[in-house]
């Protein structure tokens, strides 16, 4: 067993689902990791972010971010930090006959970036805690003695990330196979956790029972190393891409939270200067200070020290990976890029995260996003799994029948009626679910 993945399996165009149309020496113009990031930004799902929840409440008079919005530029800052890493790594292997593979890193990392939220349900990420608390705390329950261990273990530490891995892959009805038929080296690149969920560690895991023979086949085909489990449960070491995506993903929402946060005078300008400069040394903050002395609008100011922030990062990280190459391919390497970060920025990061947690999620609006996300999940939950366990009854047939075809209502087992449940659900947008919420209460009817 080898103790050690290979770039030369690691980067890898073969598509999911379409495994015998592959032909690794056909010549493309646009190669299959460009069309991952292509098909992603013409599909649906991707297009249905614009109105889902980041952190704060949707658009009012203040644009803030949303998912679509956070996507893309956690798209835009991957790409820069694998194209930054590619060079290095070009030069590292230079005298190897597939060194050429390393000119597709960052169309991976910028398709993976774009595809990490896709399963991520409405209202934030307190839409993932209202659908694992629904089965654990919730009329969830009373379905525990009619499903296995593992598949109850999904249901309660639901997580966005499996989520999308599913999303990706799984053959909704009337679907072609391999869903989006991506390929797997950006199939593995999003998996942040790639373990099941009986292996989790704060709710975190990569993959349902139901996509695990598919997570499997994607590692076996890259050479991703398998870890030692109990009970032959599946986990491996993460594809080492996921870094570079996981990265891009943190650099993103806390800067960008922090922007949305002043925008929002939620944060003072005085305050979020002196946060964002404690990235730089004295010298730096000097001339920082003096082309912010040239502009007056405050939003101009943070948005400059945004920038900054983001490149020194995005430079700090890439030297954190190359320098940790070795261990990130024998899948010894412990915890993220940014949290091994023991310098300057690393510490200045780490004062962002204590802020953001202090005043930012939870702040009044946030937490208001949370309370109603939870109500109106929970709500929509009780009513269509109470309609796929008894789809005799008339309310339930009426339900269902509102329910898009793609979604296996009446799939032949419990577990795969629940994740129909969940697909749909899931792939909501906040003003969708919530105005089937009001449907379904009585507040909103049709104009007569």
């Amino acid at each position: 067993m080898n103790n050690k993945m290979e770039w030369s399996q690691l980067i890898n165009d073969k598509r999911f689902g379409l495994e015998h149309y592959h032909d690794p020496k056909k010549s493309k113009i646009r190669t299959d990791f460009r069309r991952d990031y292509d098909r992603l930004v013409f599909s649906s799902p991707f297009r249905r972010l614009q109105n889902k929840t980041q952190v704060f409440p949707l658009p009012g008079s203040i644009f803030v971010h949303n998912r679509l919005t956070h996507s893309i530029e956690v798209a835009c800052v991957g790409k820069s930090m694998a194209d930054e890493i590619a060079i290095v790594l070009g030069e590292r292997y230079s005298d190897k006959p597939w060194n050429s593979l390393f000119q597709h890193i960052g169309d991976i990392v910028a398709a993976a970036c774009l595809a990490h939220d896709l399963g991520n349900p409405p209202f934030g990420h307190s839409g993932e805690k209202a659908i694992s608390t629904f089965f654990s705390e919730g009329d969830g329950r009373h379905l525990r003695e009619k499903l296995t261990d593992k598949e109850w273990s999904d249901l309660i530490n639901f997580e966005g990330n499996a989520n999308a891995f599913r999303l990706l892959t799984h053959s909704f009805k009337g679907r072609r196979d391999g869903g989006f038929a991506m390929t797997y080296s950006t199939l593995a690149s999003i998996v942040k956790y790639p373990f099941e969920s009986s292996l989790s560690t704060k709710g975190k895991f990569g993959f349902f029972t139901s996509e695990k023979d598919d997570f499997v086949k994607v590692a076996e085909e890259l050479g991703m190393l398998r870890l030692e489990a109990p009970d032959g449960k599946v986990k491996y070491a993460r594809h080492p891409l996921v870094y570079i995506v996981e990265a891009a993903d943190d650099i993103c929402y806390e800067i960008m939270d922090i922007e949305d946060a002043h925008k929002l005078k939620i944060l003072g300008t005085e305050e979020v200067i002196e946060l964002l400069s404690g990235y730089f040394p004295d010298e730096e903050r000097a001339h920082m200070q003096e082309v912010m002395n040239r502009v007056d609008d405050p939003n101009e100011k943070i948005a400059y020290l945004r920038s900054c922030v983001i490149g020194v990062l995005v430079k700090r990280c890439a030297e954190m990976f190359i320098a940790n190459e070795d261990k990130i391919l024998s899948g010894t390497f412990k915890g993220s890029l940014l949290g091994n970060l023991h310098s300057i920025e690393g510490d200045a990061y780490r004062r962002c995260n204590s802020l953001s947690w202090d005043k930012i999620y939870r702040a009044s609006d946030v937490v208001d996003i949370e309370l109603a996300g939870n109500r109106i999940i929970t709500f929509l939950l009780e009513k269509l799994i109470g309609a796929v366990v008894h789809p005799e009854l008339n309310y339930s047939r009426l339900l269902l029948s509102k329910v898009p075809r793609q979604y296996d209502v009446e799939a032949p087992t419990l577990f795969g009626k629940i994740q129909a449940v969940l697909d749909h659900v899931s792939a909501m947008t906040d003003v969708y679910a919530l105005d089937l919420f009001r449907k379904l209460n009585g507040l909103s009817l049709p104009a007569v």
